[in-house]
């Protein structure tokens, strides 16, 4: 089974969609999904990520934001 990871994303972020392109990129080469997380609405979630966003977390632990850090994820993955 893959492991499934979690992008916290806001509409029309760049950064968010720099973040979800390069995970689909690393998909044709590494086993794992993801979903994406809407936080605009949410104050919940607003809250806790703010500006913060893009955030790629694997249940409840934060991977990176902003940027996606491709060696951080491939080490959560080989975990």
């Amino acid at each position: 089974m893959s492991q499934q990871f979690q992008v916290y994303s806001r509409a029309g972020c760049h950064l968010c969609e720099e973040m979800i392109d390069h995970l689909n990129v690393l998909k044709k080469d590494y086993t794992f999904g993801f979903e994406i997380i809407e936080i605009t609405g949410n104050p919940d979630l607003e809250d806790r990520f703010g500006v913060k966003v893009p955030v790629l977390m694997h249940n409840d632990s934060e991977i990176c934001h902003y940027f996606l850090d491709v060696k951080l994820l491939i080490e959560h993955l080989k975990t």
